[in-house]
């Protein structure tokens, strides 16, 4: 069934919007988000304080994963599952869940585990919900501080109750850019490669171990831009919706949409060359 929203024309005539209904506005999705975001946070936090426990590793010796994470994980599945049921989850621990609900929700229980394990507080619980492949309502939360980001689709993006709107940096050379690199040991080397032809064209570059919270970051002008190949779904769904809505140009290089080859956030002036020099530096190639 759809829902029908009145919208007025430039003449101010009303027109009929139709679009799908999938059981819940983007606001309604963004207050679950919320509640199940924070509940989550609040368990990595106390987990932390307890001591990392469980510690093992994925597709490298450097690639780790606590039990923390996927505690956090379940929890927040067991927590959609109660309060939307039919609805899927994808997760990064345990991958998808059966449904046949309208909304797909995507969740990295500790985005930054790495940081998580040496106690840096730089990690958060990153949860978007998807309508057709669409994020429309996204929060990233670092579990360490508390401090919350915000988003739904056309809603704009927040800190706490505070607007956001990205930098309006003009100047690639002047821009500070943030980003991230791969586990693998030959991808590792590859991104090096290209930081150290592109760092003589911006103004400096960060690293700071958790893509939604770096995304999050570009998104209030903490920094100018942001770039990573590798990253997946859980990664970005929630990031990417928050720095789109408040106003960076989110996507992939040559026209791509943004995707496991690469990602590129930034303010519209600085886009276009950003990706220009990344593809020129091959930096969506490599292993």
């Amino acid at each position: 069934m759809d829902f029908v929203r009145i919208v007025t024309g430039e003449k101010g005539d009303q027109m009929t919007d139709t679009t799908p209904d999938f059981g819940a506005q983007p606001a309604e999705l963004l207050a679950i988000a919320v509640t199940v975001a924070r509940e989550a946070a609040d368990t990595a936090r106390s987990m932390r304080a307890e001591g990392v426990s469980g510690v093992t590793t994925k597709s490298t010796d450097t690639d780790v994963v606590t039990a923390a994470d996927r505690a956090v994980e379940r929890q927040v599945v067991a927590a959609l599952g109660a309060l939307r049921p039919g609805d899927t989850v994808l997760g990064e621990e345990y991958g998808g869940t059966d449904g046949d609900g309208a909304v797909r929700w995507v969740v990295d229980p500790i985005d930054g585990t790495v940081n998580y394990l040496y106690g840096l507080p730089q990690y958060a619980v990153s949860l978007a919900a998807e309508v057709d492949g669409v994020a429309v309502a996204a929060v990233v939360r670092n579990a360490a501080t508390g401090d919350e980001w915000t988003a739904t689709l056309g809603g704009g993006a927040f800190r706490g109750k505070k607007r956001l709107s990205a930098s309006v940096q003009t100047e690639l050379g002047q821009a500070l850019v943030a980003t991230g690199f791969g586990y693998d040991a030959k991808r590792r080397a590859h991104q090096a490669e290209v930081l150290t032809r592109l760092i003589t064209r911006v103004r400096d570059i960060r690293r700071f171990g958790a893509a939604s919270l770096d995304l999050c970051l570009a998104a209030e002008g903490g920094v100018d831009a942001y770039f990573e190949k590798g990253l997946n779904p859980w990664d970005h769904a929630a990031g990417g919706l928050i720095a789109a809505e408040a106003g960076l140009l989110v996507g992939g290089l040559n026209g791509r949409p943004a995707g496991p080859d690469m990602l590129v956030a930034a303010p519209p002036a600085i886009f276009g060359p950003l990706a220009e020099l990344l593809a020129e530096f091959d930096a969506a190639g490599g292993p």
